[in-house]
């Protein structure tokens, strides 16, 4: 019953029926602990998290628990998955271990996927990982979690966008809306990411109205917890792709050190590691030639997608709605803020600090 609570978006539901139990009624039964830790983390409860992580650790429990889950082995192991202690491999090995337990049928079997996925990704796995995704949001379609559903339909938009693949990208962005919107899960963890990938497309579309709205509500809702560090780290990530590639080199720091904080606590991510390294030199290198340079305005941003494509300038203009001569003038702003000479160049430019996809 409390999966399906949370699932129809009521974590508050769940959190008054765990404070009504008490700590000693939970205390008492290892599964209820497992769902008091899976709320913690979910809610960004680091103290709470830890605290009901050892105790599910050294505990024991013979039945098969009511929550669902195939045996509370399982449910112990998703717990470790979600909260990334060991690093990628331990990672993979609980949530593999989850699949296995959680038969088809089974409403655990999505969070189990998706783990696999996640960790499958740190492992630089990409492709195993997208199939992974697609078989957990299938699952949670079946079965009705929206949870599920949202993270791992985001995480298949964004890997969509990585390999230039917009209209994929798309379909997956409006399946996970349409869970937000119907189930009321714009504040859940799990669905940060969703707007990212918004963020991201809208770019990519030019509405950079629509890009700011989105970031804005990724930039407020997210948690300073580290106890599911893959999402943490991931969703500031992102943030701080989209932060550069609007010219918001210092939120894009701030972003940076968000994640230095998190990784004192969990350095084992793997591959999201080295995007961090990555990110990092693109965000220095971005910093020092932003000498005095402004950044990009709206038009000039709606602009760039538009560089890449076979359409002259006057035909961009019939795209935009405005001039030949403002195009023309917004171009010339274009290159020297990016400090380049030619469109070819500017096309460069543009997906090297994120822009346009690389």
């Amino acid at each position: 019953m409390m999966l399906s609570t949370y699932n129809a978006g009521r974590m508050s539901t769940i959190q008054r029926w765990l404070g009504s139990l008490g700590d000693e009624s939970i205390e008492d039964s290892p599964p209820l602990a497992v769902l008091a830790g899976y709320v913690s983390v979910a809610t960004g409860d680091t103290a709470g998290a830890q605290r009901w992580a050892a105790l599910v650790e050294s505990s024991s429990f013979d039945r098969t628990p009511r929550d669902g889950t195939a045996s509370y082995d399982s449910a112990r192991a998703m717990l470790r998955a979600a909260m990334c202690a060991a690093g990628p491999e331990a990672m993979l090995a609980d949530a593999t271990f989850a699949v296995a337990q959680e038969a088809p049928g089974s409403p655990w079997r999505d969070t189990a996927l998706w783990q696999t996925a996640e960790a499958l990704l740190l492992l630089g796995r990409a492709d195993e990982a997208r199939n992974r995704f697609a078989e957990s949001a299938a699952c949670a379609a079946a079965m009705d979690n929206a949870a599920s559903l949202i993270i791992s339909e985001s995480q298949l938009a964004v890997l969509a966008m990585e390999r230039g693949d917009w209209e994929a990208a798309r379909s997956h962005v409006v399946i996970a809306r349409t869970a937000i919107e119907d189930y009321g899960m714009r504040d859940y963890l799990l669905s940060q990411l969703w707007f990212v990938a918004a963020a991201r497309l809208a770019l990519h579309d030019g509405d950079v109205e629509d890009a700011h709205s989105q970031l804005a509500q990724a930039m407020r809702a997210r948690s300073a917890a580290f106890v599911m560090p893959v999402v943490a780290v991931r969703l500031r990530l992102e943030l701080a792709k989209l932060q550069l590639a609007t010219s918001e080199t210092k939120r894009a720091r701030d972003l940076l050190r968000e994640i230095d904080d998190i990784l004192i606590h969990r350095p084992a991510l793997g591959r999201l590691t080295n995007e961090v390294d990555e990110l990092r030199s693109r965000t220095t290198r971005a910093t020092a030639d932003a000498t005095g340079a402004s950044p990009l305005t709206p038009a000039e941003l709606r602009l760039v997608p538009y560089l890449q494509t076979h359409l002259t300038l006057p035909q961009i203009g019939e795209q935009l709605f405005v001039s030949r001569h403002t195009i023309a003038t917004q171009v010339q702003a274009i290159d020297r803020k990016l400090g380049v000479s030619s469109r070819h160049d500017a096309v460069q430019r543009a997906a090297e600090i994120g822009l346009l996809p690389g």
